[in-house]
């Protein structure tokens, strides 16, 4: 287990938002497979070793650092896979404190006759995964805002025009990315100027889709209003019943929240989705939007893509809009824990560092 874990380490920073897992295959006092959970998107830690392990891997021991996925999500599930190997045992770390996860995959494996272990190593094991499962016990919500800039930190250019700032690999990794949360989440003005689909494209599973809406501007022509894929709409009005009536009809959700001078708290926000069961939210736009959570303090991590292009423009959008901050020794503080490349463009991902005040 020891080995397991170190393999898991190798993964760190790179398989966000998935855990760092690591695996054995052992077999006749002999190791036959290892894997690790390697970066985002690529194979679990245990399809990793079983590939290595080939067919030897029938009647072998699987020695894992965390409970195996048995849900369908971006990948099959691993459970499926051990199964279908005849992994005589699993031993396993922790069990996986995701709902969708915690306790299914071991009993997954024991009805299927497999003997399963676990608690090895369960301190050290407690601590690696003390962030992955914070959100989870605690039962908080866990908000990560991206976006994608040029190199003069622009959204768009000054007529509005957005397609496309990152590159086709940067997309195609956001579509990905959007799988591991359980809502994605834009501001009205979105909806009106990009008329988005907010899905996964075929990626994986579709995160649910959140508007906020606080005077109910989204047309009824929206496609996140026109197809069978689940929508929340954050509103406030007291008006419009006859949009309500519309958008019901659509077999959409409706969440009434207060507004303040037109604005829905964030915090308000996440409690209502935690009542559904979204504990995870992408922020994917616009400025105004970006602002606003980051002013309610509730994002914890930042994604930010940066394409090598200029298109200038005192007025072009930028990623965070808002009124701002007045003076730079109040400015929002982030630690940047990841930088790589992705095609042309260059990934950032930072997490935010909290202050007990709110942003004024």
């Amino acid at each position: 287990m020891q080995l397991a874990l170190e393999l898991a380490k190798k993964g760190e920073n790179k398989t966000f938002p998935n855990p760092n897992v690591g695996a054995i295959i052992f077999k006749n006092g002999k190791i036959i497979g290892k894997g690790y959970h390697r970066f985002f998107g690529d194979n679990h830690a245990e399809i990793n070793a079983l590939k290595q392990a080939g067919n030897d891997a029938e009647n072998s021991t699987l020695i894992v650092t965390l409970e195996p996925c048995s849900h369908h999500g971006k990948t099959p599930p691993c459970v499926d896979a051990i199964i279908k190997a005849k992994i005589k045992k699993v031993i396993v770390g922790i069990v996986d404190p995701n709902p969708l996860v915690s306790g299914n995959g071991i009993k997954k494996l024991k009805e299927a006759g497999i003997e399963v272990e676990t608690g090895i190593l369960k301190n050290k094991l407690d601590s690696f995964y003390k962030d992955y499962s914070k959100k989870f016990i605690e039962k908080k919500s866990f908000v990560v805002l991206k976006y994608a800039m040029t190199l003069d930190g622009k959204i768009a250019s000054i007529t509005g025009d957005s397609k496309w700032i990152s590159s086709q690999k940067s997309r195609d990794w956001v579509h990905r990315f959007r799988t591991e949360f359980d809502g994605i989440l834009v501001g009205v003005n979105t909806i009106i100027k990009d008329d988005p689909v907010l899905s996964s494209h075929g990626k994986g599973k579709n995160p649910v889709r959140i508007v906020i809406d606080p005077e109910l501007e989204i047309p009824i022509s929206s496609k996140v209003l026109n197809d069978k894929l689940p929508t929340v709409i954050i509103y406030s009005t007291e008006d419009k019943e006859e949009k309500i009536v519309e958008i019901k009809k659509r077999n959409k959700c409706l969440i009434q929240i207060n507004s303040h001078s037109g604005i829905i708290d964030f915090k308000k926000i996440l409690d209502e989705l935690r009542r559904i069961s979204i504990f995870s939210v992408l922020i994917e736009g616009g400025g105004f939007t970006a602002w606003n959570s980051l002013r309610d303090g509730v994002v914890n991590e930042i994604v930010t893509f940066i394409s090598p292009k200029i298109i200038g423009g005192k007025n072009a959008l930028t990623p965070v809009e808002g009124d701002g901050i007045e003076k730079i020794e109040k400015a929002i503080k982030t630690k940047i824990v990841e930088v790589k490349k992705i095609d042309e463009d260059v990934f950032i991902r930072s997490k935010v560092v909290k202050s007990k005040k709110r942003v004024e």
